[in-house]
């Protein structure tokens, strides 16, 4: 069986500057794993290597469900199984999350079946008053990143990149995001959870945690590998 996701050798420049210098990562179905780093490390390149973002000059391969994205446009990235969840969700003033969940569950193989499965996320993720509400419009950091997780299991994909979903929230709100991570957890999903402190990580399971620095990833492990870092800083695998 293929993996959810599967990085070989994925190189990127931005003009003449080198950032992601040959990253090899795989997220299997089923599992979180969580990618940290210092600032300037390349996490936030990879995430829009891997989003299709024009912007760099990129090689290398990414599978998704064992099917090659490089190459290919944004929409067909995502309608292959590739979700990101965003560091700063951005708002759509007279656009209501109900509205989205229409178009997205309107293109799927069975819209009935999406609808149900998105109504049972809205209780799940206690979405059901914010249904007629604008998206992300004067809703709080948290509940933003709790709108972003309900719009993942909406999504159904196979492949979900959480970009510093922790950023900005106080530590009941990572507390609630992080209890949201696990219980989003599916064997036809991997997740990649993109962060630089190991806090949000104390409130959920991570299965492998992988560590950039300088646009290569230098180290894997268990959850100790983020308990590491946390005593002894970046500077342990510098």
């Amino acid at each position: 069986m293929s993996n959810a996701l599967e990085i070989t050798d994925l190189k990127a420049r931005l003009g003449d500057l080198e950032i992601l210098k040959g990253i090899d990562l795989t997220v299997p179905f089923g599992e979180v794993h969580a990618l940290m780093g210092p600032n300037g490390s390349g996490k936030s390149t990879l995430t829009h290597v891997l989003m299709g973002s024009s912007d760099y000059d990129a090689s290398g391969s990414a599978l998704v469900g064992g099917v090659e994205v490089m190459g290919l446009p944004v929409h067909e990235r995502a309608r292959i199984g590739l979700f990101e969840a965003f560091q700063y969700p951005t708002e759509v003033p007279g656009v209501s999350l109900d509205d989205l969940v229409v178009e997205m569950t309107g293109v799927a193989v069975d819209p009935s079946a999406a609808r149900i499965r998105a109504d049972d996320a809205s209780r799940l993720l206690g979405m059901d008053r914010f249904m007629d509400r604008a998206i992300n419009t004067g809703l709080s950091g948290g509940e933003k990143k709790r709108s972003e997780m309900f719009q993942l299991a909406v999504a159904s994909p196979k492949v979900a990149i959480l970009d510093e979903i922790d950023s900005g929230l106080d530590i009941d709100a990572v507390r609630e995001v992080a209890a949201m991570v696990e219980r989003l957890r599916s064997p036809s999903l991997g997740v990649l959870v993109i962060t630089h402190y190991s806090r949000i990580l104390r409130y959920m399971n991570p299965d492998r945690v992988h560590v950039m620095v300088a646009g290569r990833v230098v180290e894997s492990g268990g959850p100790e590998v983020a308990e590491r870092l946390e005593s002894e800083g970046y500077a342990a695998v510098r």
